[in-house]
């Protein structure tokens, strides 16, 4: 096996750009590993086994951690990592690790792994994933713009690790996933992929600090998990996604791991394999180590997915784990449809559910926190020191207005993240009511705006038959107060859909894919107020005109902005309004959220 220290990973042409702007400048914690595959660490398709893989992955950024914090640092967790893509022997996988941000006690790595066809020059990603690495916290020093914007997003990302257990949790109490159906004829029994494993931690399988390493037990577990997986098909499956690996505890040196694993449920072309590792020594009882949900497909000549059997699980826990690899099943699902899809990809807004709530939020803040670190905005026009800037991408118009107003930054924050006063000072706000409060940060408004004589998109609505006929929206508003120093306070807006509130014939449904607010503090106490918009086809012509220079409405928008939090800048604070408001709307919001 060689190594090598290189880089060139794969990168989308926005990415490779911002990276040019940004300079040479190299972020201190950066690590980069290349490996070149060898038979060895082949499995039997002749590809790279995933739990080598893993090992290489957890090195590099155990290495990025403890050269962030100075200090030792073990694996605490892994986010869930979907492979894209397989790697053959005789090709190089090029991995880089960066921390993104240090909380109190833990800090978060991002991972990029690509491969590298040396006779082809050929690069392609392969996955990328988020480790949690456990230390003390250190100042990470001066970061870059695509830096910050990692390190607030990174926030977000864990939002959605703490509250994974408490999701499934609800959809099985629910009652929203399937029971259990044992009569089917050809069903292989669970019990049969039972696989129960024990390894011997010697010295070559240990860290630097006599602890296990991390990646040896995931490559442990993946390989107890390859071996359940093969019972059920009778074949060489290929693992495609794994859930969230969580270490529950330290393994040393001369302990005994106990690796167990099973299949929990086979779909139509995948199947969910659950492993567990415990760690024990001649006396004393087993420590859970680990747990991790691996989902494996069979892949045929032409890599298409084959069916697979059904499963027939084990009563009472086998049931239990049957039903939950459904729930999971799910939360990949919104996953993949929230967080993961493309702009370019209608309709924009997605049905709100308080299951699927957590990735909502995350795709709401993250995506105006993406779009506000671009580099490439352009001046279109200026009055008064109210700026009005656009940007271009490929068939996406984005807009950003922006001015410093003589109110500090948490009072700016607290009234405008009062939505339901948007229309006492937005004339494009005709009416805005809150539906429901998810929590004390995530709101859902129906939003009632002004006729711009344009039917729906879509629609054979003629202009005369639309003209006059009011537009509304269903928006969830996120609202986050700065992650640090420098960091500004964020109101992010999206489009969801609500089965309560549908379209009607008398208003034009329209959709935000991505807008709102930043504010950031400034000298003297004043804030400087920017409005994001990514223009969709409803919102363009209320701001069309200024682009073109025929009109300045999004000044007046924005004095009448200015003098709304002037005016109330001592009235009151944002608790006490938001106090107001719920006491007001007290039984119409009361109970189960809107379904």
């Amino acid at each position: 096996m060689s190594s090598m220290v290189s880089g060139g990973l794969v990168k989308d042409e926005e990415e490779e750009e911002e990276e040019e702007k940004e300079g040479e400048s190299m972020n201190p914690t950066e690590v980069k590993m290349s490996q070149i595959v060898m038979p060895c660490h082949s499995n039997p398709r002749q590809e790279l086994s995933v739990g080598q893989l893993l090992k290489w992955i957890d090195s590099t950024a155990c290495l990025s951690a403890e050269r962030h914090a100075g200090s030792p640092c073990v694996t605490a967790s892994m986010d869930d990592i979907h492979f894209e893509h397989t790697i053959s022997v005789g090709q190089v996988v090029n991995i880089k690790a960066k921390v993104n941000r240090a909380f109190n006690t833990s800090m978060e790595v991002g991972i990029q792994v690509s491969c590298e066809d040396l006779f082809t020059d050929r690069h392609w990603r392969v996955c990328h994933a988020y480790a949690t690495f456990v230390t003390q916290r250190t100042n990470n020093g001066k970061k870059t713009q695509k830096e910050q914007v990692e390190y607030s997003v990174a926030a977000e990302r864990r939002r959605v690790r703490m509250v994974h257990d408490d999701i499934i949790r609800d959809l099985l109490s629910h009652g929203s996933i399937q029971q259990v159906n044992s009569a089917v004829g050809n069903a292989v029994a669970a019990e049969k992929t039972k696989v129960e494993s024990v390894e011997l931690v010697l010295p070559p399988h240990a860290n630097h600090q006599v602890n296990t390493f991390g990646g040896q037990i995931m490559a442990w577990m993946v390989n107890v998990a390859t071996i359940a997986a093969s019972r059920l098909c009778q074949a060489h499956p290929t693992l495609r996604t794994i859930d969230m690996f969580t270490f529950r505890g330290p393994s040393q040196v001369g302990d005994n791991l106990l690796l167990r694993s099973i299949v929990n449920n086979a779909f139509k072309n995948s199947m969910e394999v659950g492993v567990r590792a415990e760690a024990y020594q001649e006396e004393g009882p087993n420590r859970h180590i680990n747990s991790a949900f691996m989902t494996f497909e069979v892949l045929d000549d032409h890599e298409k997915p084959c069916m697979l059997p059904w499963i027939r699980p084990e009563p009472l826990e086998g049931e239990r784990r049957f039903q939950e690899a459904i729930a999971r099943k799910k939360i990949r699902l919104d996953r993949k449809y929230i967080i993961s899809r493309t702009q370019s990809e209608v309709p924009l807004s997605v049905p709100w559910d308080p299951r699927n709530q957590v990735y909502l939020s995350y795709n709401n803040v993250s995506a105006l926190k993406m779009l506000a670190a671009r580099n490439n905005w352009r001046l279109s026009s200026e009055k008064d020191k109210v700026r009005l800037y656009t940007l271009e991408e490929k068939s996406m118009l984005s807009f950003r207005v922006e001015s410093e107003v003589d109110v500090p930054a948490h009072r700016a924050f607290g009234l405008l993240a009062e939505l339901s006063r948007r229309p006492s000072w937005d004339t494009h706000y005709q009416k805005c009511e809150l539906i429901y409060r998810v929590d004390d940060d995530d709101f859902l408004y129906r939003v009632v705006t002004p006729s711009v004589y344009h039917g729906a998109v879509g629609s054979t609505t003629s202009i005369s038959q639309a003209e006059g006929i009011l537009q509304d929206f269903i928006l969830l508003a996120s609202k986050r107060k700065p992650c640090s120093s420098g960091d500004p306070y964020v109101i992010a807006l999206r489009s969801v859909t609500l089965p309560t509130h549908p379209p009607t014939e008398e208003y034009n449904r329209g959709e935000v894919l991505c807008a709102g607010f930043t504010i950031l503090e400034t000298k003297n106490n004043m804030s400087l107020i920017r409005y994001y918009n990514q223009a969709s086809p409803e919102v363009l012509p209320y701001i069309s005109t200024d682009i073109a220079g025929l009109s300045s409405s999004f000044y007046h928008t924005f004095c009448s902005c200015s003098q709304y939090l002037t005016q109330n800048r001592v009235q009151f604070t944002s608790e006490e309004q938001t106090e107001q408001n719920l006491s007001g709307q007290q039984t119409t919001n009361k109970g189960r959220p809107p379904l």
